[in-house]
């Protein structure tokens, strides 16, 4: 088999995280894939979602499983729902929110590898899959702003 086939069979997903807001599963990481690309299931609770910014170093495919996301990218806004995807290519400015009522979960996959380093540096790994999210705090805030630019990650402010 080749080094780089990865499969994981159902109910057996990867490492979780807890980020600012959401919960995020890792499926593929740069190590089993080697470097091609990263992919997660992200679960964004109502209000999450990250604030604008741009990847310097990969594009991003996200497709939505439930709910609806709402995506801003380059100044443009689109409610996305189940079933549709949003391509975002690398330096494009972007930010998603769930603006609904109930969770929304789509699939993050990122070409090349890469940045399930900044997921690792900053997020808070899952313990207990029954506990709510922990809280946005501002050190945070502060790590996901400090950690940008060692993994190609540039946040836009006003």
């Amino acid at each position: 088999m080749n080094e780089h086939v990865t499969l994981r069979a159902a109910g057996s997903a990867g490492r979780s995280y807890w980020g600012p807001g959401d919960y995020y599963t890792f499926l593929v990481t740069g190590a089993e894939s080697g470097g091609s690309m990263f992919a997660m299931d992200c679960v964004i609770g109502v209000g999450g979602g990250p604030p604008p910014h741009r990847h310097l170093a990969e594009d991003e495919l996200f497709y939505v499983l439930e709910g609806s996301v709402s995506f801003t990218m380059d100044g443009l806004t689109r409610e996305v729902g189940v079933g549709e995807s949003v391509f975002v290519p690398r330096g494009a400015a972007h930010a998603y929110v769930n603006g609904g009522q109930q969770q929304a979960r789509m699939l993050a996959i990122y070409t090349p590898a890469g940045m399930e380093g900044w997921f690792l540096e900053v997020c808070t790994p899952v313990t207990d899959t029954s506990a709510p999210p922990p809280p946005v705090t501002p050190e945070l805030v502060a790590r996901m702003l400090e950690a940008g630019p060692r993994h190609n990650v540039e946040w836009l402010t006003d």
